[in-house]
This record gives structure tokens, sequence and C-alpha cells, in this order.
């Protein structure tokens, strides 16, 4: 250890390494280049993921959304063509016969399905919104932030048919002044009063709807739209190791069933898979990062073969040099450990440079996304992945150091001290 810690030899590490300048830059370049390039596409694959997660984070990541269309072919005397209408009497077929499901939530609404929004007035202010029947239940598959003072639909509002609402952040804009409390008032939808009880927040990317939706019961919707059990399309989420494609699979051939539609009829009723969607996005990131691990490995070894090529050729150019060292007394192991040094302190300068420079570029990535509307956010690679990679490249580094460590050693004074 006190080897280390002598000046002559890191005079001697130094005086080799500014001999060889140019080669030495560039081999360090290499093995540089390689920790950077793992670095900059972990993190990217990393804020990638983060990025979708933000996006969607009130929505359960395992979650579905299916509604009917019109049939494609003809079945057990139905015609092709056929409009199909899901009923809430569905529900209860679909959690019986499909396990996997966690929540199923019915919905209904206005101005989504070709509909037109709803008139929606307060006072002598109006505008035309979007509005929503729903369950309580809803918000187990996407969750809604709603102001201090108020809440969502509950139990009682569905029982009761309840005249509630809960309005988002610019539907209180637009329809309240700016110091007026929106809780408690009444906004009239369609000619009828609903009491507020509740606003929404509005969460960049956070789900599906906008900030001036506008929610009520699912019974009040249906019974101010004339829609007796019928429901527009279902909110699925699945527990957390279902596989989602297949429970998607499932509810379209129980529903199939239930409608009497052909089972080979795939018309017959759409469906967005945002589960599939966020295994996709964590397939890729998880391939950027695999790959990323490969290219950065081989480039690293590239690099570190160059470092060892270099110490052959400065051990080659120094012959004369370490015969003289031999012959003053300097020990096999002291010229061995000097070349070995050599090689370790390059591959670590390397290493670190790069993991600064991978950093500073994914923090440069995140400053020039954020607050934009790409699904990118801190791009981390986890600590001990670093040290892992810096410490590969220290190990390789010592392996590659012994080659022309070893050819040091072997040099015999006095051949060396005959050289030209």
């Amino acid at each position: 250890m006190r080897f280390l810690f002598k000046s002559d030899t890191w005079q001697e590490i130094f005086s080799s390494i500014s001999k060889n300048r140019v080669r030495t830059l560039l081999t360090v370049i290499g093995v540089l280049w390689g920790i950077f390039v793992y670095i900059a596409m972990s993190g990217a694959a990393k804020g990638l993921d983060n990025g979708f997660e933000r996006q969607f984070e009130t929505v359960a990541m395992n979650s579905l959304f299916a509604w009917s269309q019109s049939t494609s072919k003809p079945y057990k005397g139905f015609r092709t063509g056929r409009r199909i209408q899901l009923r809430l009497g569905d529900i209860d077929v679909l959690k019986k016969r499909i396990p996997e499901i966690q929540y199923i939530a019915p919905r209904n609404a206005t101005g989504v399905f070709g509909g037109s929004p709803a008139l929606t007035v307060r006072g002598q202010k109006s505008g035309n919104y979007n509005v929503y029947g729903d369950f309580p239940v809803y918000t187990k598959i996407a969750t809604k932030k709603i102001y201090d003072g108020g809440r969502f639909i509950n139990e009682m509002d569905i029982e009761d048919s309840r005249r509630v609402c809960v309005i988002g952040e610019r539907t209180k804009t637009e329809l309240y002044e700016d110091e007026e409390e929106a809780i408690g008032s009444f906004i009239r939808i369609n000619d009828i009063y609903f009491r507020v009880v509740g606003v929404h927040k509005f969460v960049p990317g956070g789900g599906f709807e906008s900030d001036s939706d506008i929610f009520i019961p699912f019974t009040t919707f249906n019974k101010l739209y004339n829609k007796g059990d019928d429901v527009d399309f279902m909110s699925i989420a699945a527990f957390d190791d279902a596989d989602i494609v297949k429970v998607e699979e499932d509810v379209k051939t129980v529903l199939k069933s239930i409608h009497n539609v052909d089972p080979t009829d795939d018309r017959a009723f759409g469906s967005f898979n945002l589960g599939e969607i966020f295994g996709q996005i964590r397939g890729f990131a998880n391939g950027l990062t695999f790959l990323s691990l490969i290219i950065g490995a081989a480039t690293i070894l590239a690099g570190v073969i160059g470092i060892g090529n270099i110490l052959l050729i400065s051990v080659k150019e120094r012959t004369k040099e370490l015969g003289v060292r031999r012959a003053l007394g300097a020990t096999p192991a002291e010229v061995r450990n000097l070349i070995l040094l050599e090689s370790v302190f390059l591959t670590l300068v390397s290493g670190l440079l790069g993991i600064i420079l991978g950093a500073a570029t994914l923090n440069l990535v995140n400053n020039l996304t954020e607050g934009s509307d790409f699904p990118y956010t801190n791009p981390t690679v986890p600590i001990p992945y670093v040290i892992g990679a810096l410490a590969l490249m220290v190990i390789l580094g010592t392996l590659i150091g012994l080659i022309p460590a070893q050819r040091a050693v072997s040099i015999k004074p006095i051949d060396a001290l005959r050289e030209e």
C-alpha cells in the first residue's frame, strides 16, 4: 500500500502519460464513451418510463376501456349492422365470469361519443361542457384530485339520484368570479339545477378527461337523459398480476355471449387497453437499458484494450529505463505494480469522466423537456448500477494491465541496458 502514496510512483506515471498525450487521450475517450453511452441510454430509458407513469399517474396501470359498436356478422337470426347496447346487468356477469377483474366502473357521457356537450349556466355566465355519469368506484380506476373542502360522487348520491356535481377547475374559472366559492353553490345543466360538491384539479396527462368536464351521479345522469340502465362504456381495472391482454379478450368474449354476437365478430365491441400500452413502454425501456449495457460494455472493453496496447508500447519505449530501475534494485513486484497502477488510474479517470458527462447530459435533457408534453422525467441510473459499471472497468483495467506489466517484469536488466 505504501507504493501508492510514494511521490516517485505518481511522477513516473504522469511522466509516462505526458510522453504519449495524444494516444492516451484517444484511448481515454474510448473508455469514457463506453460508460457515457451506458449512463445516457439507461437514464433515458428510465426517464421515458417515469414520463409515461407521470403522464397517466391517476389511472390504474393494469386497466382498459370497453364500449359497444355495431355487429359485422349475422348471428342467431340477427342481421349485420345491429347496434349493441351495454347494460348495467353486464357488470355483474363480467365480474362473476372473469375473476381477474378488480374494479368495473360503468360510465355514461354526453359530448364524448358524438353527442353534444351540455349547456351549463351559472348566473349570467354559461358554457358547453362534457358531462359524465359515474359511480364512486370510478375513482379506484382513475383517481380524481379534489380541492380541499370538496368530494367526489358517493354511494348516497347514487342511491338517491341526487342532483349534485363535481366540476373542473377550468369550469369554475369560466363560470365563477375569482374569489367566489363554488362548493355549495348551484349551476344549471340542461335547465336542471345541480349543487356543486367538489372541484377536481387538473393533472397534466392524468387520465382522459379534461379540466372542464363535469361529473354527476350515474343514476341521475340516466334519469336526466332517459337512458334507463344503458351504459355507454366501461372502465375496467384488473389485479396487478393479471394478464391484461387476456382480460381484454375475456371481456369481449363474455359480452358477445351476453348480447348474442358471433364469437368471431371483431367489430361488435371496441376497447382501449392502457395496461398493454404500459407493458409495451416498459418492455421498450427494458430493451433500451439492456442494449445500453451491451453497447456500453463492448465500448468499454474496446477502450480498456486500447489502454493495454498503449501500455505495451510504453513498456517497449521505456525498456532501457525499466532496465536501469531493475539494475538499481527495483523488484519485479514494484515494476509490475507501477504498470498496473497506471492502467487502473487511466481506466478509473476515464470512467469517472464518463459518469460525470453522462449525468450532465441527462440533466440537460431533463431540463429541456421539463414542463413539455413529452413523456420524459427524472432520468436516473441507480447508484449500484453506476458503481458496478465503474468496478467492472477497474477490474478490466487491472486484467488488461497484467499483460504489459508481465512484459515489463520479463525484461532482463542486462538486455535492457544494451537497448539503444
